[in-house]
């Protein structure tokens, strides 16, 4: 009886230790004991949720969750208008959020939008709605406090309202970083169209979090497939070349990126990155295979829809464990998704690590949530 029921603790009396402390064992404390012992498993057996929730309840607030997605009303009006909206993202509440956080002992999750941002917009309305979705995360913080985070979106492509965004996002609202996509429209993260952004960013020693998208050339490519099955992996792995071999990685050294889904399909593109791409030009003799494994060691990678044994195992033969951090891509999966997962894979010092202490070195404020 002393044992705790699936990490719920059993009723407190314990009818098999009263004698041990001197007391008598009474029929009234038997029927007590036996009485709270058998509400107990009627009430689990009862609502077949009933364990689950409680298990949920009493699951430590430790994890910092960094791919998080919110709905801004004035955003998700601006996606509704490009006929780009989906239910998950029409269906958020600041509620769900809160109750799928506290299921997965996520203490902390660092929010921004989903793809499509602002793309498509002209730029005054971009910047609009980029500067109200800003806000409206940062309220969303003060009114939870410890609970969230906020990585800002930028008006992209639109390059001075961008800079713009960065000055207010970083000097009037204090958030912890900026969430961009992975490309925009026909250009990638290393193109020198964006060098403007980086360098401020660098300036800044600012954290970046990538998110991908379809680029143009890829919209319904393969016939009745969803863009985010396969091109969304594809588009990460893009950008991440775009951003090494075009030296634009290793100019900005003060920037801390994060790629989604453990860098979509690196691992499966990685001897072409290391290897491969060496071999003939443009790059061979000018960039090095010790170059770019330098800066594909030293990104992010967060374990959004990837907390499987299988792109796990290949993304730790790849990057060392410290550059992994907890993420969930919430409302389209479940935290308690990647915290099972997550944890059946990483143990010990490492999961302690993945679960927060590789996101404390990039939002140290989050120590004391």
């Amino acid at each position: 009886m002393t044992k705790a029921f699936h990490g719920i603790a059993p009723p407190t009396s314990c009818v098999c230790c009263n004698t041990t402390s001197g007391l008598r064992l009474s029929r009234r404390n038997l029927l007590t004991g036996g009485a709270a012992t058998l509400a107990f498993g009627a009430a689990a057996m009862a609502a077949p949720g009933f364990v689950a929730e409680a298990v949920a309840q009493t699951m430590p607030r430790e994890r910092i969750d960094v791919h998080h997605h919110l709905s801004a009303p004035t955003w998700l009006d601006a996606v509704k208008s490009l006929k780009a909206d989906n239910p998950p993202m029409a269906n958020w509440s600041v509620q769900k959020s809160l109750d799928d956080m506290d299921k997965a002992g996520i203490a902390t999750a660092i929010t921004s939008p989903t793809t499509p941002q602002t793309l498509g917009l002209d730029a005054a309305r971009a910047a609009r709605v980029a500067r109200e979705s800003n806000e409206f995360a940062k309220k969303l913080e003060a009114d939870h406090p410890g609970r969230f985070g906020t990585w800002a979106m930028l008006p992209l492509p639109h390059i001075d309202e961008s800079l713009k965004e960065i000055e207010y996002a970083f000097d009037t609202l204090k958030v912890d970083g900026i969430g961009c996509m992975t490309s925009y429209g026909d250009k990638w993260l290393g193109y020198a169209e964006f060098d403007p952004v980086w360098k401020e960013l660098n300036r800044r020693k600012a954290t970046v979090y990538t998110h991908p998208t379809a680029a143009n050339c890829c919209v319904n490519l393969v016939r009745g497939i969803d863009d985010a099955y396969l091109e969304f992996g594809t588009d990460t792995a893009r950008s991440i070349f775009s951003l090494v071999f075009s030296g634009t990685a290793a100019k900005y050294p003060d920037i801390n990126w994060i790629w989604s889904h453990g860098g979509g399909a690196l691992t499966a593109f990685a001897e072409r990155f290391l290897v491969q791409a060496m071999m003939r030009p443009p790059y061979k003799d000018k960039v090095t295979r010790e170059q770019v494994n330098a800066q594909l060691t030293r990104f992010y990678y967060d374990t959004a829809q990837i907390s499987n044994d299988v792109t796990l195992s290949a993304l730790v033969k790849l990057v060392p464990t410290s550059q992994i951090v907890y993420g969930t891509d919430f409302p389209y999966r479940t935290g308690m998704d990647h915290t099972k997962g997550v944890g059946a894979f990483f143990k010990g010092a490492d999961l302690k690590a993945v679960n927060r202490e590789n996101a404390l070195r990039l939002v140290p404020r989050l120590k004391s949530a």
